[in-house]
């Protein structure tokens, strides 16, 4: 029987707040970069400030307002894009070894010891395992990258005991 642990929501959520970070900031500076010169606009002054009063050309903070709202909507998409990648990722833990993903696996013979002093406090645990190479590796799984991890602790602990 296979446990399985999903990409945590905190996770998911952190990735959809930095999304409308980048689209609110590439709103926001399009507008003073793009539609100040308009008097309209209400924010006339900011271009009046930064562009007419510097004989016409346009000063650092105005450069910044016009060149950075494709970066920020670069970003979102690329957070977008980051965000439908990860919502398929589980950590897994089947019969013989625990699988973070296809290239990533640790089998539990080589688990060596799990300290789960701050499971319950701070929501974490260490395995410390050999990796293919024999040498000793320590490994966090958070669950604040993976929801439903006290299953996949205690199948762990009743693996390796």
């Amino acid at each position: 029987m296979a446990i399985e642990a999903p990409i945590s929501k905190f996770a998911k959520t952190n990735i959809k707040i930095y999304i409308a970070a980048c689209l609110a900031a590439a709103v926001i500076f399009a507008y003073d970069g793009y539609l100040s010169k308009y008097k309209w606009s209400g924010r006339y002054s900011f271009y009046q400030e930064h562009v007419l009063d510097n004989d016409g050309i346009p000063n650092a903070a105005m450069n910044f307002n016009t060149k950075s709202p494709p970066v920020f909507l670069g970003a979102a998409i690329l957070f977008t894009v980051y965000l439908f990648v990860i919502k398929k990722k589980k950590l897994i833990a089947d019969e013989n070894e625990l699988i973070f993903s296809n290239n990533k696996k640790i089998a539990y013979d080589s688990i060596q010891k799990i300290n789960k002093t701050y499971f319950d406090k701070k929501g974490y645990f260490v395995i410390t395992y050999k990796n293919e190479s024999g040498k000793q590796v320590q490994r966090k799984i958070s669950d604040r990258k993976y929801d439903n991890l006290a299953p996949i602790l205690d199948h762990l602990v009743a693996k390796i005991s």
